[in-house]
């Protein structure tokens, strides 16, 4: 055995780098390849085992296959939106086709592109797989199985269409603004004034409807001077110094006059020119009134007494819940047409001025009694005793003219909005079910005025914007760094329609080769595992990139040199036995 067992082993190792020349010759051929892993020759020994030491029995050798499918290849960049490699772990899914029954395949060649029927598929003609998107941008439930997948198609026959759904709005209302006092303009306290009076400062916003077709919505703002009790003087051009005895702005007025002052609970009497009357308190002059009214009702719930637009002399409870009373006790300085004027619907010579809200619990929405829709608003932050000098009434009018919601705003001191937020901590207009009588849907949408003020100065849009499209074609297709397959359209809008999974296996290299560089999984790969890039152990998908093939020529070279030395010794074993047995068969 000796003899021809050393023949059997030169023959096994001719075999052997036969094996080994022709890994490198495929690692070499593929070094342009993308997505292609080498593979390498690993040698083992067969061993003929004697019972005695004396005797030896030459073994062979056999080579098996390394497949370093787990060594990342370089990444190089490309011009096209819809190449992607992966850095790190992880295949793409792909499909030979859409037909029913077709195997899975895993592939790291990402040169993707459309084909004509708007599938996306890489060079060697495979269909990538992904996970679709719905509206809100969620994964399927089942996400974890593969029966999740679904062909990645992005073929459009039309257009997009992108419903608005926020707009943001950042404007300045003029804090000087003389307000419309419902006393004066019709002698009434009743909200609202709507369109009976024009508008201080309106803008018109553009808002797409399911359709894409634009609609201009108007926002008319009106400063009022609020919805608390509160009453004005029909006598004007009053200044802080004037007499309340002044014979021609008060001929009724007499020295003496008093009216008492009912507000939360604390009565307040004042006498002209005396304090004859029982607990009274003097004032001699309109500026004396203002004065002692709001020290005998200080904050947080009491009144605020002014000189407004025109001069007139204007009350207002501070807690929208509070009620003013007031009672002419001697002569009719209050209500009289030649005193103050004050209006006087009830008995004569008394009047309860009473608040235009419902509070009921905190938190609860006020103002239900007049505007119907001030649950599209937002609340009250300070609901007790908001700023009187801060309410505007916002009219938002649909392009037909009709009023789409109709509510009030009011502003604290430091000129910002006074208003909660709500349980996604915005501060919204939410309006809903809006119909454009144009066939489209009807509409939900909200409008963030968290950035809205009320500031001295001229009237300012900051800015204003708005989400939503009308029609528009599709321009591109893209993928993300997180895997996700997204649409643009002509109209600016994009359309996030898949995200490409990444999948990984316990053991990488022990997958099975396919033609195309792919690969299938088997019983030594393990099961596979579908992950979002960058979770779970998985890479990260680099978009407008491919990945090179991980072989090294001056590697691949350097192992055909010593493959190429060892076959030859291999031949010149061969030849020394041959020679031997020559030799032995020379013998007589």
């Amino acid at each position: 055995m000796g003899l021809f067992g050393s023949l059997f082993t030169g023959v096994s190792a001719l075999f052997a780098q036969s094996q080994n020349t022709a890994m490198i010759s495929n690692n070499i051929a593929n070094v342009n390849t993308t997505g292609f892993k080498r593979s390498e020759a690993s040698f083992n020994s067969l061993v003929t085992t004697e019972s005695r030491s004396s005797r030896y029995s030459p073994g062979t050798v056999t080579t098996s296959r390394i497949q370093k499918v787990d060594q990342q290849g370089s990444l190089q960049q490309t011009a096209s939106a819809t190449d992607a490699s992966i850095s790190g772990n992880g295949f793409f899914p792909v499909r030979r086709s859409t037909d029913f029954g077709q195997e899975m395949l895993y592939t790291r060649a990402g040169q993707f592109s459309e084909d004509s029927q708007g599938l996306l598929r890489n060079a060697s003609g495979f269909i990538l797989h992904a996970w679709p998107l719905d509206a809100d941008g969620n994964l399927p439930a089942n996400q974890g199985d593969l029966t999740s997948l679904v062909p990645a198609d992005v073929a459009f026959l039309g257009g997009l269409t992108r419903p608005t759904t926020t707009a943001e709005l950042a404007i300045n209302l003029n804090a000087d603004q003389d307000p419309y006092n419902l006393d004066v303009l019709t002698g009434t306290n009743t909200l609202p004034i709507g369109a009976n009076e024009a508008a201080h400062f309106s803008r018109g916003i553009t808002v797409y409807d399911t359709l894409g077709s634009a609609q201009t919505i108007t926002m008319e703002y009106r400063k009022i001077e609020g919805p608390m009790s509160n009453a004005t003087s029909t006598a004007s051009t009053l200044e802080f110094d004037t007499s309340l005895t002044d014979a021609t702005l008060f001929p009724g007025n007499a020295v003496g006059d008093a009216f008492t002052i009912t507000v939360n609970g604390v009565a307040n009497t004042y006498e002209i020119g005396s304090a004859v009357q029982p607990g009274a308190t003097q004032v001699d002059t309109v500026g004396d009134l203002i004065s002692q009214l709001n020290a005998d009702y200080p904050d947080p719930n009491g009144v605020y007494a002014k000189l407004g637009p025109g001069g007139r002399l204007t009350i207002k409870a501070e807690n929208l819940g509070d009620d003013i009373t007031v009672t002419d006790d001697v002569g009719t300085a209050f209500f009289g047409g030649n005193g103050f004027g004050f209006p006087d619907t009830g008995a004569v010579g008394s009047e309860t001025y009473t608040n235009d809200s419902t509070p009921t619990v905190p938190g609860a929405t006020f103002f239900t009694n007049e505007y119907a829709d001030q649950a599209d608003f937002p609340d009250l932050q300070n609901e007790a005793n908001p700023n009187t000098e801060g309410w505007w009434e916002l009219t938002i009018i649909h392009p037909d003219g009709s009023n789409i919601t109709q509510g009030l705003l009011n502003f604290d001191g430091d000129g910002q909005l006074n208003a909660q937020r709500d349980a996604d901590g915005n501060i919204d207009l939410e309006l809903a079910g809006v119909d454009w009588g144009n066939g489209s849907s009807p509409q939900d949408f909200n409008i963030d005025v968290e950035r809205l003020s009320q500031f001295s100065g001229n009237y300012d849009v900051i800015f204003s914007d708005q989400n939503g499209a009308e029609l528009g074609l599709r321009t591109g297709v893209e993928i993300s760094r997180e895997g996700k397959v997204i649409a643009r359209f002509s109209n600016g809008a994009s359309a996030e329609l898949y995200q490409i999974p990444l999948v990984t296996f316990a053991n990488a290299n022990g997958l099975t080769e396919v033609s195309g560089t792919a690969y299938t999984e088997n019983q030594e790969s393990g099961e596979e595992n579908l992950r979002e890039a960058g979770t779970g152990g998985a890479g990260f998908i680099e978009p407008s990139t491919l990945e090179a093939s991980n072989v090294d020529l001056a590697d691949e070279f350097a192992k055909l040199i010593v493959a190429q030395r060892a076959f030859g010794a291999g031949t010149r074993t061969i030849n020394t036995v041959d020679q031997m047995t020559q030799d032995l068969l020379s013998l007589r």
